[in-house]
């Protein structure tokens, strides 16, 4: 799910909560799948960013 804009460049706080909200569920429904990456994995990746 991805945010509605109002305009070009505005969002809703109900915008962003639901993006949240679906970003959380996904994770959730990761986890449940199994679907992780252990923490050194998740570090190296952050520090390539």
């Amino acid at each position: 799910m991805e945010a509605i804009r109002i305009n070009k460049n505005a969002y809703t706080i109900n915008d962003a909560v639901d993006v949240l909200f679906s970003k959380l569920d996904e994770a959730i429904d990761d986890m449940e799948n199994g679907r992780v990456i252990s923490e050194e994995e998740m570090w190296a990746e952050l520090d390539a960013i």
